[in-house]
């Protein structure tokens, strides 16, 4: 498992869930990126990367996404319900 080369980013307030809900899970970025990508989002692995460490913003339509691929809430994602 590489580390983050870079502290973390203020470009979002997700990133950091995203990447926990994910390990939670088990999975890999690759097969977010697969169930991403079943959703019409096309992120790669370096936005995926730099989403997860707050360095990307995030739109709303791949908050929506992305809280559908890893089975959680929207409002988890941001930190508003626990």
């Amino acid at each position: 498992m590489r580390l983050r080369k870079q502290e973390i980013g203020t470009r979002n307030i997700v990133g950091t869930r995203v990447e926990a809900r994910r390990k939670e899970l088990g999975m890999k970025q690759k097969e977010l990126l697969a169930l991403l990508r079943e959703q019409n989002i096309e992120i790669n692995a370096s936005g995926l990367s730099k989403l997860e460490g707050q360095i990307r913003s995030v739109p709303d339509y791949e908050l929506v996404a992305l809280a559908k691929a890893l089975d959680i809430g929207v409002d988890q994602l941001l930190g508003l319900e626990k």
